[in-house]
């Protein structure tokens, strides 16, 4: 009898189980595709797309790619890491930063030197500091490699320099996307692309540093700014879609997935197709409220998604009602106002 009861009751708490699981399904599942091509509701999660885990992203662990917190001890000597492709990254409080091939924020020194090129960081500075080797880093994507330079240690080893700055980790970033350095002892920054100190572009206060306030010459179109607002606007070849606060058309990204609701654009990926920052309901006009939610990616950065679905603006628009990312690869998509991919164009 005792088993009669055990079995009835696991019975009980499955079903249970599946009615939670179909629940949430419905409210992410569905049809995807404005133009009729039909797309398998994401049942279950995606393969990460190719490359989707090459920047550290890919697990939000970020503690085993080899140049996070692992490289604290390593200094400025013979077992410094070096940087690989850079990519920019977007960050919600500061904009665009520059972060090594796994995904982890680089930084300046105030008291270092550009012109000529020299670090000041050595010793008990360097473990919590770790200089970046120089030979392998590589330009990302808007960035100009002219910036990218070396400098001679005092213990003969070559460091990575940016715009004359000598390049450095943080060791209490533990995981891609962190910028904890930032600000530290009012001395340390998170690079631009520029290689200036990472700041979001606003206006200055009345005497306010030029170089803190002043926008990202070289990063990509784009790149840093907030939405603050979605609404709706209509394009000859693609109908009614979605655009931000700025009028840059919106996309999705079909290797993403919307149930488990996850983002495969990580690295010099989102260097390209910036993610949209969370936008309150009341500045999102016209557009469905059913899974309009924020995705926490593993990178650290919020982003906003629309029926469940990530979305990202594309860097090659240079204004208001360009949809030169329409299409792209097969995989990226203007977003219709009901959060479908608009297929037709």
């Amino acid at each position: 009898m005792g088993e009669i009861k055990m079995g009835i009751k696991r019975g009980t708490t499955l079903a249970a189980v599946a009615v939670v699981v179909a629940l949430t399904a419905t409210a992410c599942g569905g049809d995807d595709t404005k133009a009729g091509a039909a797309k398998p509701a994401g049942a279950a999660a995606a393969a990460p797309a190719s490359g989707a885990g090459d920047y550290g992203y890919g697990s939000g662990s970020g503690s085993g790619s080899g140049s996070g917190a692992g490289a604290a001890d390593a200094g400025g000597g013979a077992g410094a890491k070096g940087a690989g492709q850079l990519a920019i990254a977007q960050n919600e409080q500061i904009g665009s930063v520059l972060a090594d091939s796994a995904g982890f924020t680089l930084y300046r020194f105030d008291k270092d030197t550009a012109k000529p090129p020299k670090s000041n960081c050595d010793g008990d500075c360097a473990k919590t500091w770790p200089a970046v080797a120089a030979g392998d880093a590589t330009a990302a994507t808007g960035m100009d490699a002219a910036l990218l330079g070396e400098v001679v240690r005092t213990d003969g080893s070559k460091q990575l320099t940016i715009a004359g700055w000598p390049v450095y980790r943080y060791s209490k970033d533990t995981k891609a996307g962190e910028t904890n350095g930032q600000g530290v002892g009012g001395t340390w920054f998170a690079f631009a692309p520029d290689g200036k100190k990472a700041a979001k572009q606003a206006a200055a206060p009345s005497g306010a540093s030029p170089e803190a306030a002043a926008p990202d010459a070289a990063a990509p179109a784009g790149a840093g700014q907030a939405a603050g607002a979605l609404t709706v606007a209509k394009d000859p070849k693609l109908g009614e879609h979605i655009v931000d606060g700025n009028g840059m058309t919106v996309y999705r990204f079909k290797k993403d997935t919307a149930w488990p609701m996850a983002s495969n654009c990580t690295g010099d990926c989102v260097a390209k197709w910036p993610v949209v920052p969370p936008v309150d309901k009341a500045n999102a006009k016209g557009i469905v409220e059913k899974g309009y939610s924020v995705l926490n990616r593993p990178d650290g950065m919020k982003q906003q998604a629309i029926d469940c679905w990530p979305v990202y603006t594309f860097t090659g628009d240079k204004k208001a009602g360009d949809i030169n990312g329409q299409g792209v690869g097969g995989t990226w998509y203007a977003v219709a106002p009901d959060g479908k991919l608009i297929t037709t164009s």
